[in-house]
């Protein structure tokens, strides 16, 4: 039988924030310039951080490297917790989407700590 090695794609917390990127990102791209380029931005840079962080960290070599790599998925899963909140506050977003988006942001950090524990108790190098 073959060996399977682990892809980026079996990664819980990589698809999670994959699709949390794209769900930022079409929310944002109907708003104005003005919110696009202020609040928008920023939302939809540090939403798309999270998966990218994972994905650097996912193809470093040493753990201690790949950790350092999902704790910065963490931090910028906090940071669109505050664009999330300001663009709720600011009249943004609805408190429809506010709900939805709360889902992943408080799924994600469960997720990567999940990635991180794994990362540390699995690995040798």
């Amino acid at each position: 039988m073959e060996k399977r090695y682990l892809q980026l794609t079996d990664l819980t917390s990589y698809k999670s924030a994959f699709n949390f990127g794209n769900e930022v990102w079409k929310i944002v791209i109907g708003w104005d310039y003005f919110a696009k380029d202020t609040i928008g931005k920023q939302f939809v840079n540090a939403a798309d951080s999270i998966s990218a962080n994972i994905a650097e960290g996912f193809g470093r070599y040493h753990k201690k490297d790949k950790i350092k790599f999902y704790y910065y998925s963490l931090g910028s899963t906090k940071e669109c917790t505050d664009w999330c909140n300001k663009a709720h506050i600011r009249g943004l977003i609805s408190d429809d989407i506010y709900k939805v988006i709360n889902v992943y942001l408080e799924r994600l950090p469960r997720e990567i700590h999940q990635l991180i524990k794994f990362t540390e108790e699995k690995l040798s190098v």
